[in-house]
């Protein structure tokens, strides 16, 4: 059975179930190694992104296995649970590009309008992320409020809301997306992420940031961490380009 174009709507799943098939089938028998990302991308006809999400919940599923700098590798049967999944929600990296595009300029709002309570509550917050660094749970509920503080800073009810909403659609493929590429270096690297952002906006709030720092506001904003560091988005395409 060749592979076939798919319509676009959850992409990822699509593609990851359709592979899923293909796997069940003997299409792909254990041990093989699947088509390069670029060449699954073209006989789909989707986004390489797309694929790398699919990737992802196969991987997560032990349906496949990404060796870096080798290829994507069928799982052996024994390692094989059925299916992939009932992830509804959208692509982590989909995700991700909403999340820097609205909660960036959210975070700039929240330096204009934010006050002395707001800023001391964002520290808390990196504080108890701090705390809790080896705890993935209360880390992560630290970090919900570190985003939804932020959003009430504005003083806009809306795009808390908003906020609120974004992470409401962290489906479980997000969730075991995180947990998979945790390390202990990278939740390090997003407590700094967080407590620069908290600076950044305090800082500038306050009439305390130069010429230089209001410059780089654009490129903080661009950067602001959501949920899962950006960093965990980098490890994330390296690992699943299969190339």
């Amino acid at each position: 059975m060749p592979l076939q174009a798919v319509e676009p709507k959850r992409l990822y799943r699509q593609i990851a179930d359709q592979i899923a098939h293909l796997i069940a089938s003997g299409e792909f028998p254990a041990g093989s190694r699947l088509p390069a990302e670029r060449e699954l991308a073209v006989s789909l006809g989707v986004s390489r992104t797309s694929v790398r999400e699919a990737i992802i919940s196969l991987e997560m599923n032990r349906l496949v296995e990404v060796r870096v700098g080798t290829g994507i590798f069928v799982a052996a049967p024994d390692d094989v649970p059925r299916g992939v999944g009932d992830d509804a929600g959208p692509g982590p990296f989909e995700l991700l590009e909403a999340r820097k595009v609205i909660e960036g300029e959210i975070a700039a709002l929240a330096a204009k309008n934010g006050r002395d309570d707001d800023f001391e509550a964002l520290a808390r917050c990196v504080d108890r992320m701090e705390r809790h660094i080896d705890d993935f749970a209360a880390r992560e509920t630290a970090d919900r409020e570190f985003h939804l503080r932020i959003a009430k800073a504005t003083g806009n009810g809306s795009l808390e809301l908003v906020v609120d909403g974004l992470w409401n659609q962290r489906a479980e493929l997000w969730g075991r997306l995180q947990q998979h590429f945790h390390t202990a270096d990278l939740a390090l690297q997003t407590i700094r992420d967080h407590e620069a952002i908290a600076s950044a906006i305090s800082a500038i709030a306050r009439g305390l940031a130069d010429s230089s720092r209001r410059a780089r506001s654009r490129r903080w904003r661009t950067r602001y961490a959501c949920g899962v560091s950006w960093y965990a988005a980098r490890n994330a395409r390296i690992k699943c380009h299969g190339e």
